[in-house]
């Protein structure tokens, strides 16, 4: 149209009679004014456009536009500084005094003053303040001004001293005992490590996952093992082994998907391929049957019940297929069983149960509603027990059934927290020779320090993002144990908080001091005397025991059996020396006889293949410095497993005692 429609601007009345020149939309092109107020043809009168900001200056009857309305550098609402008619804009701001920003769709809403503050509050709230749905979970919010850690050369450095960079093709594709353990131990120190670098930095709940990146890092490097996918047993991994993370099964190739109960793979059996099952993982995403440890009821993936009550049933393909596949087949199926983490109560402990076979299925109605397949596994008889022995263990903590062989329900006589009991299920002796439970290092006389240690002022414990602890300080700036008691980095020697630290008993930094934290018992073993195991499961990394005793200061007899000697040679756990810039562990003057009165360290046994290590632990107080020698499980420790530790070589004895340790790395000796 030529004119505006409704009244004239010049005030003149309107011919009604006139036929209007009416294009199509289409053909239509916008019209801008030439300046400010000013129409874009040559009649000098106003026009009835007029250009205006978003953010104003806004003649009389115009409202502002919401989310333009925002308040400026004085909290003002809608106003701009204002421009001359003749005033060109700046560029790159599309005709406006000043950029915008842009803004989500979603945040369009009315704004809502409280008093003449300015402030805008959150939009899509109701007059109410309850928002449709339900509240939501804050985000978590990463701390401003962290800059992320390069942890690839921390990883690079373990994997060279695991001798894990020169790893061949065929060890990838199919595994061994020695590198599955390695590949284990690289993943689990490189994660823990992690740990200790993120959380004084994010936070304990920040929800990041060490293991994933982990994982992710190392398979990224093919650092992996049992690639080649198999029906049955995989190298290297045994009966009962457990893992506390499931990326564990995916770096060792006992089941390769990170997600999917089912893993299977495709054998041409006839003409054409079909799908066989290789490995399940039962942990409680489904109804599932646990049996009675020989049985298992397996329910098969998919099936799903909507929030707005759709209902979907499992469906015959993939995984289920493959179940369905090796019924008829009758071939070895891996399970392994996931069970509560009781120390760790989101986290879960995965056993390996050995292998199955399927002996039937059937589809039935889920408690949901939804058709689910389901399969019966009957464990394949003469294997180790596995499932079985965590079962037992459960009846005899709920006094359904005794320990058989128990000679003392509690060695300690209450010295300890939890009781250790005496078991023989062997011969026919009654107990070791006599000696005297002490909990805790007995010293004559304090190490002296060059200069007086200050203690710790933490009242509610150590924390790791306390900078200014010094017991933190002296532990290079990182807490040494995670809050699962967990020792996160293997060091020449740990600085503990001592008896001038004003922080409680149950300070991360006092792991070493509040004794055993599993249940233990001491057994008779079947050629190497007593020894020691625990009835429940050990993380590697988890603290286990102090060796306890008498502090020798005049050096001991060649004879005693039960000498713990720090001057010894002790082959290091290869981390120790390398990755976290420390030297090889140094051998400190401390000798320790435990003949005449120790505790349970006393009955660890030597093994050329330990899954403990021996770690040296400081606490000062003022010029005094007190030495402990602290037990940590190297590796994950399933339950009633010995606990071992390599006693090292002596220098000056060069007398040989026969090793029956029966480990693949076994010396044949030890001194």
């Amino acid at each position: 149209m030529e004119q505006g429609f409704g009244s004239d601007p010049s005030g003149s009345t309107i011919d009604k009679t006139r036929v209007l020149d009416v294009k199509p939309l289409r053909c239509l092109s916008p019209v801008f004014p030439s300046a400010s107020e000013m129409s874009s043809i040559t009649t000098p009168q106003p026009s009835p456009f007029v250009c205006i900001t978003p953010t104003g200056p806004f003649p009389a009857g115009v409202t502002p536009i919401f989310p333009f309305l925002t308040p400026d550098e004085s909290g003002r609402m809608g106003e701009s500084s204002q421009q001359t008619p003749n005033r060109v804009p700046n560029q790159g701001t599309f005709g406006f005094g000043q950029p915008i920003s842009p803004i989500p769709v979603n945040s369009f809403g009315n704004p809502t003053t409280n008093g003449n503050s300015g402030h805008v509050n959150n939009v899509g709230d109701s007059g109410s303040g309850k928002k449709k749905g339900g509240p939501k979970k804050p985000r978590k919010v990463p701390p401003e001004n962290v800059v992320e850690v390069d942890v690839e050369p921390l990883l690079n450095q373990l994997l060279m001293s695991f001798k894990l960079v020169e790893l061949d093709q065929a060890k990838k594709a199919d595994g061994d005992k020695e590198v599955v353990r390695r590949i284990l131990l690289v993943f689990d120190l490189f994660r823990r490590r992690m740990t200790q670098i993120d959380e004084p930095r994010y936070g304990a709940g920040s929800g990041r996952r060490p293991d994933l990146k982990a994982s992710k890092m190392m398979m990224t490097k093919g650092m992996r093992t049992n690639q080649t996918k198999r029906i049955g047993n995989v190298p290297g991994i045994e009966v009962g082994d457990i893992f506390f993370f499931r990326m564990e099964l995916c770096v060792v190739g006992l089941h390769a998907p990170t997600m999917s109960g089912i893993d299977y793979m495709s054998v041409k059996l006839t003409k054409d391929e079909e799908p066989l099952a290789v490995s399940i993982v039962s942990s409680g995403g489904y109804d599932d049957d646990g049996g009675d440890g020989d049985l298992l009821i397996y329910t098969g993936q998919g099936g799903v019940q909507r929030k707005d009550g759709q209902m979907f049933d499992q469906k015959l393909e993939k995984g289920n297929l493959a179940l369905e596949k090796s019924v008829h087949r009758a071939n070895d199926v891996r399970v392994i069983r996931g069970v509560k983490d009781v120390a760790n109560p989101t986290g879960k402990i995965y056993i390996f149960d050995g292998l199955y076979r399927i002996q039937g299925s059937w589809e039935e109605k889920s408690k949901s509603g939804c058709n689910v397949f389901k399969y019966k596994l009957l464990r394949v008889p003469g294997q180790p027990e596995a499932f079985k022995v965590w079962k037992s263990i459960q009846q005899w903590r709920d006094g359904v059934v005794s320990r058989v062989g128990v000679i003392l329900p509690d060695l300690t006589s209450g010295a300890e927290s939890q009781a250790v009991c005496l078991v023989n299920d062997v011969d026919d002796e009654k107990g070791p020779a006599y000696f005297t439970y002490i909990p805790s290092l007995k010293y004559s006389k304090p190490f002296l320090t060059p200069r007086p240690s200050l203690g710790c002022q933490c009242l509610g414990g150590c924390q790791p993002d306390d900078t200014n602890c010094p017991c933190i300080q002296r532990n290079q700036g990182l807490l040494p144990y995670s809050s699962l008691g967990v020792l996160m980095t293997y060091k020449s020697l740990i600085h503990e908080c001592g008896s001038a630290c004003s922080c409680p008993p149950n300070c991360r930094n006092r792991m070493s001091q509040g004794g055993p934290k599993v249940r233990m018992e001491v057994f008779k073993t079947k050629n190497k005397g007593w020894g020691l195991r625990s009835w429940d499961p050990i993380r590697g990394g988890c603290f286990i025991c102090e060796y306890a005793g008498e502090v020798s200061d005049l050096g001991y007899d060649r004879d005693d059996n039960y000498i713990f000697d720090a001057t010894r040679i002790y082959e290091p756990l290869e981390a120790v020396h390398d990755y976290n810039d420390e030297s090889r562990k140094v051998p400190f003057p401390l000798v320790i006889s435990a003949k005449n009165g120790g505790n349970i360290a006393r009955f660890m046994n030597h093994s050329c293949s330990p899954n403990v290590y021996w770690q040296l632990v400081v606490r000062e107080s003022n010029n005094e410095a007190y030495y402990h020698i602290a037990f940590f499980a190297i590796r994950h420790i399933p339950p009633l497993q010995e606990l071992t530790f390599d006693y090292g070589m002596d220098k000056a004895d060069h007398r040989r005692k026969k090793c029956l340790c029966g480990s693949f790395k076994c010396r044949g000796y030890f001194y």
